[in-house]
């Protein structure tokens, strides 16, 4: 019987999350194509047999890391308040996206990656959930700027912009820290340069 037919146990449990780790440290370093199950196994210290009991293919073991990592990169966008104050969500959406960056820059590596091969495992839920909330999102940027609340630009570009600036210094990392030197922190220097840009860019 499979370990996901039942209720799993403590040991399992601990595993599966053991492998998914590895899995994320070797997807996010050498790709979905250059990923081996033999390098996953090596880095969870597991044996190949034992991974296969949880995960049969490299493909299901990729998927269940996109699958829990879509709502860990929706949830900030969702977080934007359509009652809250216009600026001050937007900013506020910015710093999660920045914070998330610099959290979680394996988990951005990964679905860069992704995107990058054309989305072959994620296209349907980038195609529903993600542009669903996006187009949700762009209608209260829309009534915002209606209101005279932010300067017009277009939504769905704003969103992009944020998603291209936020997400540059998870997936460019060695290269940003590599040009600005080991003096500098670029995630808190990066916030202040991105509240700037968007305050100027977004006041009426």
């Amino acid at each position: 019987m499979s370990p996901t037919a039942r209720p799993r146990s403590r040991i399992q449990q601990r595993n599966r999350e053991v492998i998914l780790d590895a899995a994320l440290e070797v997807f996010s370093l050498h790709g979905f194509r250059g990923a081996t199950l033999d390098q996953i196994a090596e880095v969870a210290g597991l044996s190949k047999p034992n991974l296969l009991y949880y995960f049969p293919s490299k493909e299901e073991v990729h998927t269940a890391l996109l699958t829990g990592l879509l709502d860990t990169w929706l949830d900030p966008l969702r977080a934007m308040n359509p009652a809250g104050q216009p600026l001050q969500e937007i900013l506020a959406y910015v710093r999660r996206k920045l914070d998330l960056a610099r959290d979680f820059p394996r988990e951005s590596r990964l679905f860069a990656g992704e995107i990058l091969q054309g989305a072959p495992r994620m296209r349907a839920a980038i195609e529903g959930d993600l542009r669903r909330l996006v187009e949700e999102k762009a209608a209260v940027l829309t009534r915002w700027m209606d209101e005279g609340r932010i300067a017009r630009v277009d939504p769905v570009h704003l969103v992009f912009s944020i998603w291209a600036l936020t997400q540059h210094y998870a997936d460019f990392e060695v290269q940003v820290r590599a040009v600005l030197g080991s003096e500098h922190d670029p995630f808190s220097e990066a916030g202040g340069f991105l509240e700037t840009l968007f305050t100027r860019l977004l006041t009426p």
